[in-house]
């Protein structure tokens, strides 16, 4: 029986890659290149030698960003939702939580595209 290096190397990167559990948010290394120390994923940080780093963790300090701003659209987006219910058919206070509500959207779509821009330029940097 013979063992596939590339199997091996493809479970070793499952095993290692850098994923956030918490909500599936990511690490703040999760540009950086990882190995495994002990069962656990660990980041490879050498600021002297590679200054670049810092802006991959930048990166993934502002995609956690981004993610909590799509989380609080999302309860905006509701809050706007209760204040058209409370509203009782006036048209001011209508308005203003339909005014809420397409913020709220139009911060969750930006939101959204900024994460997938934040994702690719970090995926592309770090390689």
């Amino acid at each position: 029986m013979s063992i596939n290096p590339v199997s091996q190397l493809s479970r070793f990167a499952a095993a290692c890659s850098p994923g956030g559990s918490f909500l599936k948010f990511p690490t703040w290394y999760q540009y950086l290149n990882s190995e495994q120390v002990a069962g656990k994923c660990t980041p490879v940080l050498d600021l002297t030698k590679n200054p670049g780093q810092i802006t991959l963790i930048a990166l993934a300090l502002i995609e956690i960003l981004l993610r909590v701003a799509g989380i609080v659209a999302v309860g905006f987006v509701i809050y706007g939702g209760y204040q058209f219910i409370l509203s009782q058919g006036e048209p001011d206070r209508a308005a203003a939580a339909r005014n809420t509500i397409i913020n709220a959207i139009i911060g969750l779509v930006i939101s959204i595209s900024a994460t997938g821009i934040v994702v690719f330029v970090g995926t592309n940097l770090s390689k």
